[in-house]
């Protein structure tokens, strides 16, 4: 499941963002390469939602430049997205990925294999014919992303996946999350709790009303964070 990274560099270039005449990303320049997992932390309307949005393709720029490995306009083949609460499509665990795999171009005959390694990778492959909507708030997440892993991303973009869900269930999908970075599939994700942006993160981007305000490895953001906003947050204060 190795994909290849065609879709990066995703480089923001100067970007932004406005709706109903509010400025949601305020002229955002930012870099996603290649490595280990991007983690956009900030307070609740910070744009982080918006911005794994425009990164994926989802929601364009009201200004400024945006361009994928290089290219301003490319099919989001290779990209995928998980959110907070995916919807379940009626219909059994099993067809689910089915339903995605189709999507995603994979010949009929790679069907069935395909199945069983992306439900054994998450975890799910002794509930195949459970339908999907009677399953546990952290098993529909684990099938989410399956399905979002049918079409072999190069980028994985999880807008607060483990924001709903128990201790137990935020482990596993904590521990899946690092099984997907090691396979070599670059993970942007985007989180309330720092407890988990220091567990999962190579790289940590600050956003404060829109903006950029402090982008590093993580190592370097939580022991020597460089902007009064970052020592603010890491302390637990509010950012206003």
């Amino acid at each position: 499941m190795r994909a290849p990274i065609a879709d990066l560099p995703i480089v923001f270039d100067n970007v932004s963002v406005v709706a109903d005449a509010v400025i949601i990303l305020d002229r955002v320049t930012l870099t996603l390469s290649s490595g280990t997992p991007t983690v956009f932390i900030g307070p609740n309307g910070c744009g982080k939602t918006t911005l794994l949005r425009t990164a994926m393709g989802l929601s364009a720029p009201s200004a400024g430049r945006i361009t994928w490995g290089g290219r301003e306009v490319v099919p989001p083949i290779r990209r995928a997205i998980l959110f907070q609460r995916p919807a379940m499509l009626r219909r059994s665990v099993g067809a689910n990925i089915r339903f995605a795999l189709g999507a995603a171009g994979i010949p009929r005959a790679q069907h069935n294999s395909r199945v069983r390694e992306l439900l054994g990778l998450v975890g799910l492959e002794h509930m195949t014919d459970r339908p999907a909507r009677r399953l546990s708030g952290g098993e529909q997440q684990r099938l989410a992303l399956a399905r979002a892993l049918a079409r072999d991303p190069a980028v994985l973009f999880l807008d607060e996946a483990t924001a709903s869900l128990d201790p137990a269930a935020t482990k596993a999908m904590e521990d899946l999350i690092r099984a997907v970075s090691h396979r070599g599939i670059k993970l942007v994700m985007s989180t309330h709790d720092l407890g988990e942006a220091r567990r999962l993160a190579g790289e940590i981007v600050l956003l404060h009303r829109g903006r950029v305000i402090e982008s590093s490895e993580a190592s370097s953001f939580f022991n020597t964070p460089q902007t009064d906003e970052a020592k603010k947050f890491i302390a637990g204060e509010l950012l206003i």
